[in-house]
């Protein structure tokens, strides 16, 4: 694993960078809002990730690098994922295939940049649909930032988690695990959802 310091018009971001030998494509995945990129879920996923043959590149925002717990605004977010994803097509994952992604926020900033960030596929852990115990106010659902993605999607999604379930769409499968809003209950059920996706997709 190497550590890569990426300038961005907020900051310096991380990259925890874990490459494989003969990568066939990468994942770029985000963390949530209040924790980082070591969180249970993320790390299934790089694992699982690179056994398929994919290099993969955890992204830490800048406000993280920077030792605040209270993320940014969303534009300074999407600005900065766009910033590092920009420097890894130009470098290390240059010429790769690439699947965009991350954990509750990071997925949501993946899915609002995803045009900028031209990917192939969109991988989301527990997608915050809405707050908590606000399933039925429409004016604060997410769920336009899922519409609004027509490739391939995956949403792994904790079946009481408390920021609600999305629906599948014509390009989006969601996977019911068991287990609330951290993903921690069924890893192994976390690791296969994601290792099923990405064969499919990946070929």
């Amino acid at each position: 694993m190497t550590i890569i310091a990426v300038d961005t018009p907020h900051g310096p971001a991380k990259v925890h960078l874990h490459p494989v030998t003969e990568p066939r494509g990468a994942l770029v995945l985000g963390h949530g809002a209040g924790g980082g990129v070591a969180a249970p879920d993320l790390v299934v996923a790089t694992d699982v990730a690179r056994s398929e043959d994919l290099t993969v590149a955890l992204v830490e925002q800048p406000y993280r690098v920077a030792g605040r717990r209270s993320p940014a605004p969303a534009r300074q977010l999407d600005a900065a994922w766009t910033a590092v994803v920009d420097h890894l097509s130009a470098g290390d994952l240059q010429g790769l295939p690439l699947i965009v992604g991350g954990r509750s926020m990071g997925a949501r900033v993946a899915c609002r940049t995803v045009e900028a960030s031209e990917a192939v596929a969109v991988l989301c852990l527990a997608f915050p649909l809405h707050p908590p115990g606000k399933a039925d106010n429409p004016e604060v659902s997410r769920l336009a930032e899922l519409e609004a993605v027509d490739l391939p999607t995956l949403v792994v999604q904790g079946e009481s988690d408390p920021f609600g379930m999305p629906p599948p769409g014509p390009s989006r499968t969601v996977a019911q695990v068991p287990g609330n809003h951290g993903l921690k209950t069924d890893l192994d059920g976390v690791g296969a959802a994601v290792r099923d996706w990405l064969g499919r997709v990946i070929a």
